[in-house]
């Protein structure tokens, strides 16, 4: 007769605490994004700031949450574990994400935003991680999207989002280089979106 190990049981639920923890922290993070993105936004608008892409935002905003979504009901219902030799590097990974968006958040200051506003005049951004990237930002969201549902072997979610969020930073870097050469010229983003927004 098989007998379950209450220490493995235990371990499952603890592990599946901290890891909700974890998404509600990340959650929060998006919270600070937005709150960031809407302060921004008014900064932009008030220099006569254009937006673009409001099409798909709501797309965005939709595949973001989902994400957050899909990271908590999948290892629930799926039982899906924390392996250790795929969670604890998937965990480092998320983490190093965050910290390349809050970089780039920093980078662009006051025109950073989760939607896609341009100011006219304003130089193009080269410092910090634009310096390397034109979208440093979506290395962070592409990272990120593995990475965090990886954390406690939610592949599906991690995998469905990615193929998504491909399609949809198809859409997004169109539609940024297309306000970066509008009017024929060179303009500064006033916005590298976010992964997150809730995404």
């Amino acid at each position: 007769m098989n007998s379950v190990n209450p220490m493995n049981s235990l371990t499952s639920t603890t592990s599946l605490s901290l890891y909700l923890l974890l998404i509600c922290l990340v959650a929060a993070e998006r919270l600070a994004e937005l709150a960031t993105a809407r302060r921004n936004t008014s900064w932009s608008l008030a220099r006569g700031g254009r937006e673009y892409g409001r099409g798909h935002y709501p797309a965005m905003v939709a595949l973001h949450t989902a994400l957050l979504v899909g990271c908590v009901v999948e290892p629930w219902l799926a039982g899906r574990p924390f392996v250790p030799l795929l969670g604890w590097p998937a965990l480092a990974v998320a983490v190093a994400a965050q910290g390349l968006r809050w970089w780039c958040v920093a980078s662009l200051g006051p025109r950073w935003n989760t939607r896609v506003l341009v100011v006219p005049g304003l130089p193009l951004v080269e410092r910090g991680p634009y310096r390397l990237l034109r979208h440093p930002n979506y290395v962070a969201v592409v990272a990120e999207g593995v990475a965090l549902p990886l954390v406690h072997s939610a592949w599906v979610t991690a995998l469905g989002f990615t193929v998504l969020n491909l399609v949809l930073l198809r859409v997004r870097i169109g539609c940024e280089d297309a306000a970066l050469t509008d009017g024929g010229r060179l303009r500064a983003p006033a916005s590298v979106p976010s992964a997150g927004a809730p995404s």
